[in-house]
């Protein structure tokens, strides 16, 4: 049998089971919810529920799913705090799961400000490489790839550190690519990353990225396509090749290392593959291309310099969003844009299976054997924001809630937040995420990710979300291509200023291109203003109970600050994503001391 054969035969396998368990969804979460609960019988959380019943005897799979939801309140992380500082202290009482947990993932902290513990075990490497190996399958199913062929893996791992209790504390990607699945799903998907592991794990992401450019260029005609855990991290990456190229080539054409890598275990494990083959007509091929695509402001850059590559694969939707622009830039035309998977921390919840899709239309079919999911039903309010009566009300945010459902109840259109029973020990834990229910395949839901719900603007009876943020955004950037100096938005973040009256909204662009004449910067912040459509922010502009909104411009390189703080205090380029909405002292004194500029609306006559 050919090797071909087989890995197209291990293809159909593994979608063969999701489609299984797919058809079955309903079953499938109830079979699950009790694996889970029979696994972490007796842990100290759940008695404070469930008393002395032995439910794994007592009740059957059914009726417990029931008993269950109706005893087990539903939970926040603050629920689980206590019992994971007690774990990473060392204590080894069954708490949250009756499998000793020794290691524990940070979240990343961009999104609330700080960082998390979240319990990570082996069933946490486990479905990542389950994910991995079945998004692999869908995608070559649309772009097959060549077997023994390389990928351009922009990951990075942060350091990782060892509680005084003993466990094992890092970000979730850092502890993946630490893991014997990491090497396994190379293995069975006969892909290889070009960088070795002392690049991945180095610490220093700007050293990595020069490394993976690097080795990205040494192995240029294996490359069968480029990824990374978000869009960011690519743009990110090729932004850096832009200033950085020649300096790549000359290592390429001399077989030697930039004297910026100073970690010599990482010097030691490039130079081992580079100077051993150095390549002095790649260098020129590759330098007579960046010298046509300098002229051309870098479009096309990855389709001229892989020409091989069959397509981009990343997050990309959510806050990944507005990078988009500037990837299919990078990608050039024909270059295919591939979202990837859907996940969180706490847990991977859906697969992309249809990859021909954009990333603005794609889909997620949850994996219904990776945790219990159910789905708490969410209103927008209406315009007199009177309308909690008997329905929960999270008081934060725009949305009512009704009770929560199970995976086999979600109807198509309706939108909701997720929560999660994992085997990892959340039980009914909140996730924050509202999704939209676009479709079924087989039995299990294919979500359309919506936005965050604490991620929020908001300064009266106004309500916006991050994707409400996003479409503003996106507003005004327009007039900022279409004016002369054709500049355009390197990153942006938000902040609801309160500490004068009336409040308003403070919205911080960096841009890059030629310089923007004032005219147009004021232009792109009326737009703005104008283009919030949530009524309560119209009523209170209009009556002046919100002020107008202001538009900073700070300087070239202050998100990358941003960035190096998030990096300073733990996270990892591969988590990191760009807060949209921020309170963080530290991050508004860096948006307002690099602020160059600033204008004010005039919609609403102000």
């Amino acid at each position: 049998m050919s090797c071909t054969k087989s890995c197209d035969e291990y293809h159909n396998d593994i979608i063969e089971w999701f489609e299984d368990v797919a058809g079955r969804a309903g079953d499938v979460q109830t079979e699950t919810l009790h694996r889970i609960l029979e696994l972490n019988c007796g842990v100290e959380y759940l008695k404070k529920f469930f008393g002395d019943i032995n439910y794994v005897k007592e009740v059957d799979k059914i009726a417990l799913e029931s008993l269950y939801t109706s005893l087990v309140p539903l939970s926040s992380h603050a629920d689980f705090e206590p019992y994971l500082q007690r774990i990473a202290d060392g204590e080894t009482d069954p708490l949250i799961t009756q499998e000793p947990i020794t290691t524990l993932s940070l979240s990343s902290g961009t999104t609330e400000g700080r960082q998390k513990y979240v319990p990570f075990t082996h069933h946490s490497s486990n479905t990542t490489l389950q994910i991995f190996k079945l998004a692999a399958a869908y995608r070559s199913r649309v772009y097959p790839t060549r077997e023994g062929g390389r990928i351009l893996e922009f990951i990075y791992s942060s350091k990782r550190f060892e509680t005084k209790g003993g466990v094992t504390v890092g970000t979730a990607t850092t502890h993946v690519y630490a893991s014997d699945e990491f090497k396994i799903k190379q293995q069975q998907t006969k892909s290889f990353t070009c960088s070795p592991k002392e690049v991945i794990s180095s610490g220093d992401y700007t050293q990595s990225t020069y490394c993976h450019l690097l080795l990205g260029l040494h192995f240029s005609d294996e490359i069968e396509y480029i990824t990374s855990t978000f869009a960011y991290s690519l743009v990110q990456a090729f932004r850096t090749f832009q200033e950085i190229w020649r300096e790549i080539c000359n290592d390429l054409r001399e077989g030697t290392l930039s004297s910026r890598i100073t970690i010599q275990d990482v010097r030691k494990s490039v130079l081992d593959i580079v100077a051993c083959r150095p390549n002095p007509s790649l260098a020129s091929r590759v330098e007579k291309k960046c010298n046509e695509l300098e002229g051309n402001d870098w479009a096309g850059l990855i389709s001229e310099i892989w020409p091989n590559a069959k397509y981009v694969n990343s997050i990309m939707t959510g806050s990944m969003q507005p990078y988009l622009s500037k990837l299919r830039h990078y990608a050039g035309g024909g270059l295919p844009l591939v979202s990837g998977d859907y996940g969180s921390t706490e847990s991977w919840i859906g697969v992309n299976i249809d990859p021909f899709l954009p990333p603005e239309k794609v889909t997620f079919a949850v994996i219904p054997t990776f945790s219990y999911f159910e789905f708490i039903p969410l209103r927008r309010r209406n315009n007199n924001y009177q309308e909690c009566g008997s329905k929960l009300c999270s008081g934060g945010d725009d949305f009512i809630e009704d009770d929560p459902v199970p995976l086999s109840r979600v109807k198509i259109g309706q939108e909701y937040e997720i929560v999660l029973t994992t085997f990892t020990g959340l039980y009914r834990y909140r996730l924050g995420d509202v999704v939209e229910v676009a479709g079924f395949y087989g039995n299990t839901p294919k979500l359309n990710y919506i936005c965050r719900r604490n991620l929020i603007l908001t300064v009266n009876i106004d309500k916006n979300t991050e994707r409400d943020l996003q479409l503003v955004v996106e507003r005004g950037s327009q007039i900022l291509r279409k004016s002369a100096s054709r500049a355009e938005i390197v990153d942006f973040t938000s902040h609801a200023d309160v500490a004068n009256q009336p409040g308003h909204y403070v919205i911080y662009w960096e841009i890059e291109g030629e310089a923007v004449e004032e005219g147009v910067l004021r232009d792109c912040c009326r737009e703005m203003d104008a283009s919030f459509v949530d009524h309560g922010y119209v009523v209170s502009r209009k009556t002046n109970s919100i002020g107008p909104l202001e538009l900073r411009i700070v300087e070239r390189g202050t998100f990358k600050k941003i960035l190096e703080y998030f990096i300073s205090n733990g996270a990892a380029l591969s988590q990191f994503k760009t807060p949209r909405c921020t309170t963080n002292p530290v991050l508004l004194r860096i948006l307002n001391d690099c602020t160059v500029c600033k204008f004010y609306s005039t919609s609403y006559g102000s």
